[in-house]
């Protein structure tokens, strides 16, 4: 189906996407470096995942809020820019405290500030693209957008290493305490957050939402629940209920991490929200206010549904080897644990390059993406590139030679470049216009609720399972994405509904 919407230049797709630069600064420093602080303050390797769940759960709860709020604002910098900015000037601020804390808690509280400020940032960026492009340019726009993610990973990924190589900036302090060169880091990158948002905000234009309405195709809007709808409601929200009751159950009784009962609550939570809508509608409620998310959750379109599965399983994984990725490589390919000692600092350098290598080939390789799915699709170039990913995954597991981990790197780059824009290209396609950013929020969710669950999961499965080697979480990554791409598979486009 084509819109109907002018095509756009690229020139204006670039500043529309250029402020994703400074947003990825912030989530590659995140990425590389929030293990790397918390072991300097003195956490164990079974406390990472626990320590990580701020970013998962300010995902799941701030990027659908986003999504629902910035679908009804309208203003002078319209419905997106608003949060764009906002979410970049708080991100600032945490970016500059973050690696000045001085204990394992306060490196915590700021984790939270700075993750909710990012989402806060992040999210509306898709939604700008699929309000402003014309269906025809919309994977274009995103491969756009992977550029600027992978070029700002790229920059702040090497950043530190640059900084001690280059400016002779010290890589290296005493212990308890962060390296000159991973402050200043952060420091530039709340500079370079605050400096490319601004450009898109000034150079980017908002179509006005009786523009977006006019392209709609019709819906009937939702009325009061008939008799199976409700009975349908019921069900699910009792089954939602009585899993979250069970994990918690069993988590009591065994004695489980407490971090389980996140998982637990969350799910009970979801299944009370559905009883509140049962409420609102049998009253006659037309607005449901922010309880319509979960009826827009549980309308979703079947693409969305089929991509639930494909993201859970994909970021799963890819969380597996962001958290895993400095303690597998510094005590697999350089044998050190002590974060003090110069091979464990030479090892999370050589980290933040193979970030930076496969940011880089996903900047480059994601020009490549729109021809190969106009020509096999979507769905099949997404699962094509997800083999690649975990094919590397493999290769950190068999490779030795910490030098030559950087082949293993492209393969994952190739994946990493579809992740950041073919399943936002498929959702744009598949949803209501009037409802793109809360349905590109929803989706989020999905990519928050697998790493939560692995917060959750994978201490015990890497202390217990796997005797406390951190490599082989790499390769749990790995078989992660494997499934992901059989997932992939099923899937098949579908128009607006």
């Amino acid at each position: 189906m084509t819109s109907g919407r002018p095509r756009i230049g690229l020139s204006h797709i670039w500043n529309m996407c250029i402020g994703l630069f400074g947003v990825q600064i912030v989530w590659g420093l995140q990425n590389v470096d929030t293990s790397r602080i918390f072991q300097t303050l003195g956490a164990e390797i079974a406390q990472l995942p626990i320590l990580w769940i701020a970013a998962p759960i300010t995902g799941l709860l701030i990027q659908p809020l986003i999504g629902y709020w910035s679908d009804r604002t309208w203003g002078p910098l319209g419905r997106r820019r608003p949060f764009v900015l906002g979410g970049a000037l708080l991100t600032a601020l945490a970016m500059v405290v973050m690696p000045n804390v001085t204990s394992l808690f306060a490196a915590s509280v700021a984790l939270w500030l700075l993750t909710a400020s990012v989402n806060i940032a992040a999210e509306p960026f898709r939604a700008l693209v699929a309000d402003n492009l014309p269906e025809e340019q919309r994977t274009e726009g995103y491969a756009v957008q992977v550029f600027f993610i992978g070029a700002g990973a790229v920059f702040s990924s090497a950043l530190p290493w640059i900084l001690s190589h280059w400016f002779g900036v010290i890589g290296v302090a005493p212990p308890g305490q962060l390296p000159p060169s991973v402050r200043l880091t952060f420091e530039i990158g709340a500079a370079g957050l605050v400096a490319t948002v601004l450009w898109t905000v000034v150079t980017t234009r908002e179509r006005p939402p009786e523009s977006l309405v006019a392209d709609a195709i019709a819906r009937t809007p939702r009325g009061p629940l008939s008799a199976t709808g409700e009975a349908t409601l019921t069900r699910s929200g009792l089954a939602w209920t009585a899993v979250g009751l069970a994990i918690g159950g069993i988590a009591w009784a065994r004695g489980l991490e407490h971090e389980i009962y996140v998982l637990a609550a969350i799910a009970v939570t979801f299944g009370f929200a559905q009883f509140v809508v049962i409420a609102m509608r049998r009253r006659g409620h037309t607005s449901l206010g922010l309880f319509e998310i979960v009826e827009d959750i549980l309308h979703m379109p079947g693409v969305m549904r089929r991509l639930a599965v494909v993201q859970f399983l994909t970021w799963f994984g890819l969380f597996c080897f962001w958290i895993y990725a400095i303690p597998a490589v510094s005590a697999h390919h350089y044998g050190a644990s002590d974060t003090t000692s110069a091979a464990y600092n030479e090892a999370a350098d050589w980290v933040g390059i193979l970030f930076a290598g496969y940011n880089a080939v996903a900047a480059l390789g994601a020009f490549l993406l729109p021809p190969i799915a106009q020509r096999i699709g979507r769905p099949a170039t997404h699962a094509i590139c997800l083999v690649l990913g975990a094919a590397g995954l493999f290769g950190f597991v068999m490779i030795d030679d910490p030098m030559l981990l950087w082949v293993p790197v492209i393969g994952i780059g190739c994946a990493w470049a579809a992740i950041l824009a073919l399943p936002y290209a498929m959702i744009a396609s598949a949803v209501p216009p009037d409802k793109m950013g809360v349905y590109m929020g929803i989706h989020n969710t999905f990519l928050v609720l697998p790493q939560l669950f692995a917060a959750t999961v994978l201490g015990a499965i890497v202390n217990h399972l796997f005797g406390a080697q951190a490599i082989l979480a790499l390769g749990l990554a790995a078989m992660a994405l494997l499934a992901a791409a059989l997932a992939a598979l099923t899937i098949k486009e579908t128009q607006p509904l």
